[in-house]
């Protein structure tokens, strides 16, 4: 089986610092372990397929009408029920990015193309992907924070998409899930304009701020109403199991723990970028809980002997084997990173 995401400890006999899943480097909330506990003797009824607990919560919290959520097991679940929904004759995907938007359109039958940001701009977004959208293209997804570049996109040009792709009769998939890490994130997030927007579609998650990667826990955002119960009614219909729906239920409110992500990252961040500088890598702008750095050397292959997992991105479109995604993580697993790595390049020099 191919490998297309990061996070897999469990091909590996001994224990590992995993910087290939970029998940929250404070770890789960107390309030979220307490929920999922707490709630034990509700798990031997069958889950609510209304989701209403965890709906009040989220719009509590976020101010979305509920009736604009659509929840799954994880964004990756969404990113399916969509496609499937959808049928897309033909997808446009901004490149280099998560590879399960082509999985999941192609599951759906559609013809895929993509527009490339490339290393000469520094993977940023430019507006040539307005002009990708074309006659036909029914279906669109751009990641923002992107995946693996950790570089945003301001929510004025989201808007300008969003329109040409209005104008073209093409469904816009914005996946936010990292755009809890942002430090500004208002300036980033479509939220405030998608009671406008009904050909959007907004995905996050809980697995990345909340570090619950085993439970499953995404929803989708959009005005609507049609597409949003065409989502709910594709697939299964338990998408949402009972310790999940607690979980994302008690962390929907927890304004204080993302605060304090958002700092920490933001320092451990900097502070890993700065230390591969010096190690001669080439980092890119990331805002994002993650770094993506190209390097002549395998890193991938040379720190797994220091019981390192980092993801290589080379099966990335766009991108090749010397590029390699490290996850922020605490200041002592990063430490010991940036020693391995100095390591490393102190054998490749003799």
């Amino acid at each position: 089986m191919k490998e297309v995401h990061g996070g897999n400890i469990y091909k590996y006999e001994r224990k590992m610092h995993d910087f290939s899943a970029n998940l929250n480097p404070l770890g789960m909330p107390e309030e979220v372990k307490e929920a999922i506990i707490g709630n034990i003797c509700a798990y031997e009824a069958y889950p609510d397929t209304e989701n209403r607990e965890l709906t009040a919560a989220v719009s509590g919290a976020s101010g979305v009408p509920g009736d604009f959520l659509a929840f799954g097991n994880g964004a990756a679940d969404l990113i399916f029920r969509l496609s499937l929904y959808l049928k897309p004759e033909k997808t446009l995907i901004i490149s280099p990015t998560f590879a399960e938007y082509e999985e999941a359109a192609k599951a759906a039958g559609s013809e895929i193309s993509r527009y490339f940001l490339t290393e000469e701009t520094g993977f940023r977004y430019d507006e040539g992907a307005e002009e990708a959208v074309t006659d036909g293209t029914n279906l669109v997804f751009i990641c923002n924070p992107n995946n693996p570049t950790g570089i945003p996109v301001e929510k004025e040009k989201m808007r300008s998409l969003a329109s040409r792709c209005r104008e073209k009769g093409a469904v816009l998939v914005i996946d936010e899930c990292f755009s809890d890490f942002l430090e500004e994130e208002e300036r980033y997030s479509f939220l405030p304009f998608i009671d406008d927007f009904k050909n959007v579609v907004i995905l996050k998650a809980f697995t990345k701020i909340f570090a619950m990667a085993g439970l499953r826990l995404g929803y989708a955002i959009c005005s609507d109403g049609k597409l949003i119960e065409g989502i709910k009614g594709t697939l299964q219909p338990w998408a949402v199991n009972t310790p999940a729906s607690k979980a994302g239920a008690a962390a929907a409110g927890l304004s204080d723990f993302v605060r304090k992500t958002k700092d920490y990252v933001k320092g451990e961040r900097e502070y890993l970028i700065s230390a591969f500088e010096n190690l001669g890598l080439k980092p890119y702008g990331s805002k994002a809980n993650y770094v993506l750095v190209k390097s002549g050397v395998d890193l991938k292959k040379e720190l797994e002997g220091f019981d390192i997992m980092v993801r290589s991105c080379g099966n990335y479109p766009g991108l090749d084997n010397s590029y390699f995604r490290f996850a922020v993580r605490t200041r002592k697993e990063n430490e010991y990173l940036i020693e391995c790595l100095k390591n490393i390049f102190r054998k490749e020099r003799l």
